[in-house]
């Protein structure tokens, strides 16, 4: 049974990460010789800023959220396969997918066999002292304690996550039929409330998951949701197992147009003639694309 992210995939972050790294790529030191993941709300010294990191907990998260969805991708008849390229579509060996459910396990691949695109916008959430005489590594407080933003709750990060999915979008009506997710570790912050839920009622992306049930100690309030569900909260694995396979097992369509409402009125019109619903909309979508206005 997989588990969602709590305070020991980030010790176990921490642990496997010094095996090959040093405290210094990893901690910030204080003036007091403290090792610490972030600087303390109330720290006063010089601080630097620390990049070594990023690259070590995005590697470390873009596999663990692979193994995540490899039993979901499974009851797809899928694959869940990290670092995904498909150059049609926007994703590139600069900038594959983190993760895609795919049909087969091929890195490469066309986009009629991407089932799914996940982002992985996940971070170093707690603070956390480590002393190195002794390897001893104690989480010290919440993202309420330390002045580090993690996640989702940095703006650049949601820009960077909603700039990608968009670039996807437009790149090809290839990419109409895969949905889009940004898997994080946090809440996100009220001034994007609307702007996930506005993403997911038009369709460019299809939620802002976390699947961190208890970012905050001491069952400190964090949002559950958005009203239009651009943002979710999961909180049990199967939970998240659910949504991702009906996900997976609706088809839908991704579509965007300027018309004017005349041309749009005789796009409908003669779709309407269609027999069934799933025609009127396959023959809505082909005239759609096909105009020039």
């Amino acid at each position: 049974m997989s588990t969602l992210w709590n305070q020991n995939q980030e010790k176990d972050f921490f642990i496997k990460s010094l095996e090959f790294a040093t405290p210094e790529q990893l901690f910030y030191i204080t003036k007091d010789k403290k090792y610490l993941a972030y600087w303390p709300k109330n720290y006063d010294g010089a601080k630097t800023t620390l990049q070594s990191r990023n690259s070590l907990i995005g590697s470390y998260t873009e596999k663990w959220a692979t193994d995540l969805f490899s039993e979901t991708a499974k009851m797809v008849g899928g694959y869940a396969v990290q670092g995904v390229i498909a150059e049609e579509i926007g994703l590139t060996n600069q900038s594959p997918a983190d993760v895609a459910i795919c049909k087969t396990k091929d890195v490469i691949q066309r986009p009629e066999n991407i089932l799914m695109i996940i982002e992985v916008k996940m971070s170093v959430v707690w603070n956390w002292e480590f002393t190195p005489a002794n390897k001893n590594l104690v989480c010290i407080g919440d993202y309420r304690t330390h002045q580090g933003n993690p996640g989702l709750l940095r703006s650049d990060t949601m820009l960077k996550a909603i700039g990608k999915s968009i670039n996807i979008r437009v790149s090809s009506f290839a990419a109409s039929k895969i949905p889009i997710i940004i898997l994080g570790n946090t809440p996100i912050t009220k001034s994007y409330y609307e702007k996930v839920d506005h993403l997911k009622r038009n369709g460019v992306i299809q939620g802002f998951w976390s699947i961190n049930p208890k970012p905050l100690d001491n069952n400190g309030e964090n949002i559950k949701s958005t009203p239009f569900i651009g943002f979710y909260r999961f909180d049990t694995y199967e939970e998240l197992r659910e949504n991702a396979i009906n996900l997976l097992k609706e088809e839908r369509e991704f579509f965007s147009s300027m018309q004017t409402r005349k041309r749009l009125g005789k796009i409908i019109e003669i779709a309407n003639k269609e027999s069934t619903y799933e025609a009127k909309a396959h023959k809505f979508l082909e005239l759609l694309r096909q105009t020039k206005e």
